[in-house]
């Protein structure tokens, strides 16, 4: 796959020729066909196939399915090559969902950095308020900041963050009912990126139309496991999709079709 164009960080009048700064125009702009080799792979994020939304999943692992080392240390077990890629990502969404597990464990920036495009809004995932408001997600830049905690929960992030409080089952927010909260605020592509427990919860929820799954070629051995999902007794039991595999460098993406099993969600408000 083509390269993008300019540092991590530019940001000036002559990003315009970036090829994938343009690419991300034409993402978004619903006539235009996409140009090869981007829109096999991000072709399926632009229009959703059962509502109005598109939500997909991303996951960085390794050969032996960990996203961590036994102590948690996890920067970077993807290359240059898989990083960017969920930085493309960031910018085609409308929103970056993240636990807050991830939130407190990793302090991370949530922005587009490595390609140049559009900033989507950062939303957290805090059920018992546990965030602090230093956390580097509440930064003020311009861009928008949700904190969805659950009802009747304390909690003072920084001015400007928006507060969405539901309902709790067992002390956990229903994936329906945080995508149905997203979409009344207009945000019809949304991310989700992280820890494994949210992505998780996002698949076995059935919220997930795509998952994106980038696999580095390093042997962990131990650690955390990409993947929470419950219990099956039989390996025919699993759950087979549909896939696409897509070599970028040394990493493979694997592009994982879960519209089949997506449950319905509802419509994104249109912005104003």
């Amino acid at each position: 796959m083509p390269r993008a164009q300019g540092g991590p960080d530019s940001h000036t009048s002559g990003e315009r020729s970036d090829p994938w700064l343009e690419f991300s125009h034409i993402f978004r702009n619903k006539v235009q066909s996409l140009p090869q080799p981007w829109g096999e792979v991000f072709g399926p994020l632009r229009r959703g196939t059962v509502d109005d939304l598109v939500v997909v999943g991303q996951i960085g692992q390794s050969l032996d399915g960990r996203i961590a080392t036994q102590t948690g240390h996890s920067k970077y077990i993807n290359g240059p090559a898989g990083l960017a890629h969920l930085h493309r990502l960031r910018s085609l969404v409308d929103g970056i969902v993240v636990g807050v597990g991830t939130a407190i464990a990793d302090d991370p920036q949530l922005t587009v950095r490595r390609v140049a495009g559009p900033q989507p809004a950062r939303v957290i995932i805090d059920p018992k308020g546990r965030l602090g408001a230093e956390a580097r997600v509440f930064a003020a830049d311009g861009v928008g900041r949700l904190l969805i905690t659950m009802r009747g929960t304390a909690c003072t992030p920084p001015p400007g963050v928006e507060v969405i409080a539901l309902p709790a089952t067992d002390g956990q927010l229903a994936p329906t009912a945080i995508l149905t909260a997203l979409a009344a605020r207009g945000m019809r592509r949304v991310l989700i990126e992280g820890g494994a427990d949210t992505v998780s919860r996002f698949l076995a929820a059935g919220c997930l139309d795509r998952l994106h799954v980038i696999v580095a070629p390093i042997i962990i051995g131990s650690g955390r496991a990409s993947f929470i999902l419950p219990e099956i007794k039989r390996a025919d039991e699993a759950t087979r999709v549909p896939m696409r595999a897509h070599q970028i460098d040394d990493e493979v993406l694997f592009d994982c079709d879960l519209s089949a099993q997506r449950v319905c969600i509802g419509v994104a408000k249109k912005s104003t």
